[in-house]
């Protein structure tokens, strides 16, 4: 059964429009660009209350960028959590 892509498009579609709104009259282009995504996947039986247990498995997808340079754009991405 294929994966639903509907909340991926959705919060890069919402990125996007934040990115335009904050930036309109800059001349701005978009540099590196990391998508981190947790993937569950049913695993064993079903249990009671028809729920299952999940695995997880997080994908991490980069465009051209060095291993050094995906670590950096993870590293300013948690520091503005916190800011």
């Amino acid at each position: 059964m294929p994966i639903d892509q509907t909340m991926l498009g959705t919060v890069v579609q919402e990125q996007m429009e934040a990115i335009e709104a904050d930036h309109q009259e800059d001349d701005c282009q978009l540099g590196a660009v990391v998508v981190i995504v947790e993937v569950l996947c049913p695993e064993g039986d079903v249990q009671e209350g028809g729920e299952h247990e999940f695995r997880r498995e997080v994908r991490i997808r980069t465009s051209p960028m060095t291993q050094h340079g995906r670590l950096g754009l993870v590293a300013e991405a948690l520091k503005s959590l916190w800011s």
